[in-house]
C-alpha cells in the first residue's frame, strides 16, 4: 500500500520505512535463531522437554533481569546480582539446616538481599559514588563474604517444601519455574508501566534534575531500585538452592554477562530513560535458547562465552546508536 493520504497520517509503506527497527531486534533474533536450531537441530531442539528446560534454565536470569532493567532505565549499574545470587542461597539453605522452615530461610535469603541491596543505595545516593564503583566493589566483598562462610564447601536444601517452591515442584502440570518466570515478569511490567513508580524511575534515568524539580524524591528512587535490584538477585539465588538441591559459592558466579545481554537485547536503554519487561523476558529466553541449542551442537562453556560477548558488544552498540539518534 503507497497510496498518500491528504490528512497528514503515514501511508503503511512510509510507516515501515520510518520504523526503528532497533527495538525489534530481540524478537527478529528470537525467531531467526529458533528457526535455525529447529532446521539444524531438528527432533533434539523441537521437542516439549527441551523447550520447557529453556524455559526453567531460564528462570533465575529472568528473574534477575527484570530488577536489572529498573537498575538501567535509572541510568545505573549492578555488579553484584551474581554474587548475591551465591550469598543469599547459602545464607537460606544454612538456615534452613538450623531451623528446619521453609519460610523463614526463604525470608533470610530475601533479607540478604534487600540489605546488599540498601547498601549499595546508600553510597550511591548519599556518599555519592557512581554505582559502577559501588557494586564492583561490594560484588567482591559478597564474593568473599560467600566462599568464607562455608569454607567453600556446599550446603545441601533437603526439605521437600523449600525445593518444591523453589525449583523441583509442578502446579497444575505446570513447572513451579516457568510460574514464577510469569509471576515476576507480571508483577515487573505492571510496576514499570502502571504505576507511579515506575513512571518515577524512568524520569530519574532520563534527566535527574529535571525529575527533581518536578518533585520526584530521586534518592528514594535510587534506594528503591537497587533494593529490587538485590531482592531479585536473592529471589534467583533460592531458585538455584531449590531447583539444584543445594546451594555453593559459584552459585550465579557467571550470571551477570547473561542478564546484562538479556536485558540490554530487549530493548533497555544502557544510559537510562527507557526499559522493557517483556523485552528483558524475551532476551532472556533467546540467551537461554542459544546456550541451550549451542551445547546440542556441542560446543564447549568457553566458546558459549564468546556468543554471549558478541550479543552483549552488538546489542550495546544498538542501544548508544538509538540514544545519540534521539
Amino acid at each position: 500500500m503507497t497510496v498518500s493520504t491528504t490528512d497528514g497520517r503515514m501511508t503503511v509503506g512510509e510507516r515501515l520505512r520510518h520504523a526503528d527497527w532497533r527495538q525489534y531486534v530481540v524478537y527478529i533474533g528470537f525467531v531467526v535463531v529458533f528457526l535455525y536450531f529447529a532446521i539444524t537441530q531438528g527432533g533434539n531442539f523441537l521437542n516439549g522437554t527441551t523447550l520447557v528446560n529453556i524455559i526453567t534454565q531460564a528462570t533465575p536470569i529472568t528473574v534477575m533481569a527484570i530488577g536489572t532493567v529498573f537498575v538501567l532505565s535509572l541510568g545505573e549499574i549492578d555488579l553484584s546480582i551474581g554474587s548475591t545470587v551465591a550469598l543469599s542461597a547459602l545464607v537460606a539453605a544454612v538456615t534452613l539446616q538450623s531451623t528446619h522452615q521453609w519460610l523463614i530461610a526463604a525470608i533470610a535469603g530475601l533479607a540478604v538481599g534487600a540489605v546488599i541491596g540498601a547498601v549499595n543505595g546508600i553510597f550511591v545516593t548519599l556518599v555519592r559514588l557512581p554505582s559502577f564503583l559501588v557494586t564492583l566493589a561490594t560484588m567482591g566483598l559478597i564474593t568473599g563474604l560467600a566462599q568464607q562462610s562455608t569454607n567453600l564447601q556446599s550446603v545441601p536444601v533437603t526439605d521437600a517444601a523449600f525445593g518444591w517452591l523453589f525449583g523441583g515442584g509442578t502446579l497444575l502440570g505446570i513447572p513451579i519455574l516457568i510460574w514464577w518466570t510469569a509471576a515476576v515478569t507480571a508483577i515487573g511490567w505492571h510496576v514499570l508501566r502502571q504505576r507511579a513508580f515506575g513512571a518515577h524511575v524512568l524520569a530519574v534515568g532520563n534527566k535527574a534534575a529535571a525529575a527533581a524539580v518536578s518533585g520526584i524524591k530521586v534518592n528514594r528512587v535510587r534506594m528503591a531500585v537497587f533494593i529490587v535490584s538485590g531482592v531479585t538477585a536473592a529471589l534467583a539465588g533460592l531458585l538455584y538452592a531449590g531447583r539444584l538441591a543445594g546451594a555453593t559459592y559459584t552459585l550465579g558466579s557467571s550470571d551477570l554477562m547473561s542478564v546484562l545481554a538479556a536485558v540490554i537485547v530487549g530493548g533497555t536503554a544502557l544510559t537510562g530513560g527507557k526499559g522493557s519487561i517483556i523485552g528483558a523476558l524475551v532476551g532472556s529466553l533467546f540467551m537461554s535458547m542459544i546456550n541451550y541449542g549451542l551445547l546440542l551442537g556441542g560446543l564447549t562453556v568457553a566458546q558459549q562465552m564468546i556468543v554471549r560477548g558478541a550479543i552483549i558488544l552488538v546489542a550495546v552498540s544498538l542501544s548508544l546508536r538509538a540514544k545519540k539518534s534521539n
